[in-house]
């Protein structure tokens, strides 16, 4: 069994299209920015455009989502935001959106306190479910990888984030936020990727066979 997993969709949707794997998974998991200050027409049009491939989705707002966008996903009942979900025996996600502050003001901007106290409740709880192995889902990557690197090389990533990676090593970490900064790398034994924006076609395939989690970063 499979699923896809991108973000940044930005209401920019028509590459959709070009994922040749996107009928055929078990479900879509999206990390954040489904819109852009989304308006509930905009989310409505966002999640129709994925349901039209998949209708079994996850998906958890990032910094330009508004309240509207976390309201609509709640009312669907796919909100992966401080939700843990299993997705096959033994293997579970665990999701976290929004960001730490931008320069932008954008509207889904939180502390850093409150991501590590977010991150700190969802694992206590993951944990009391005994999965074998766990994904984190979540749009804000960590500190001083190659995946949280602005335009001029700046590291923008969070500290607390890449600190829980570390002490906690979940198994794969799908992250996203910083477009530029699409790619892979770890952290210990952690996997974490970036596909970066949806519209530049990236993506990621998780397969999940006898027990044994792989994922890979793909591009249309």
């Amino acid at each position: 069994m499979y699923w896809i997993a991108f973000g940044d969709i930005h209401e920019s949707t028509s590459v959709l299209a070009e994922i040749p794997e996107l009928a055929g998974a078990e479900g879509v998991i999206i990390t954040g920015d489904l819109t852009n200050h989304g308006t509930p027409s905009a989310i409505k049009g966002v999640i129709g455009a994925v349901e039209a491939y998949n209708r079994t989705i996850l998906a958890q707002p990032g910094n330009m989502d508004t309240e509207a966008v976390a309201r609509h996903l709640d009312d669907l009942g796919i909100n992966l935001h401080l939700q843990i979900r299993r997705l096959a025996p033994g293997l579970g996600i665990m999701g976290i959106g929004h960001s730490t502050p931008t320069p932008f003001g954008t509207p889904g901007e939180v502390p850093e306190s409150t991501i590590e106290q977010w991150l700190e409740e969802c694992f206590e709880r993951a944990e009391s479910m005994r999965f074998d192995t766990l994904i984190l889902a979540i749009h804000e990557p960590p500190a001083n990888t190659r995946l949280d690197m602005i335009g001029n090389g700046q590291h923008v990533g969070s500290p607390v984030v890449r600190r829980f990676i570390e002490e906690k090593q979940p198994a794969l970490v799908l992250t996203g936020h910083i477009h530029e900064s699409r790619g892979t790398d770890t952290i210990g034994a952690s996997t974490v990727i970036n596909p970066g924006m949806l519209a530049g076609g990236g993506y990621v395939r998780l397969d999940y066979i006898g027990g044994r989690l792989t994922a890979q970063l793909k591009n249309v």
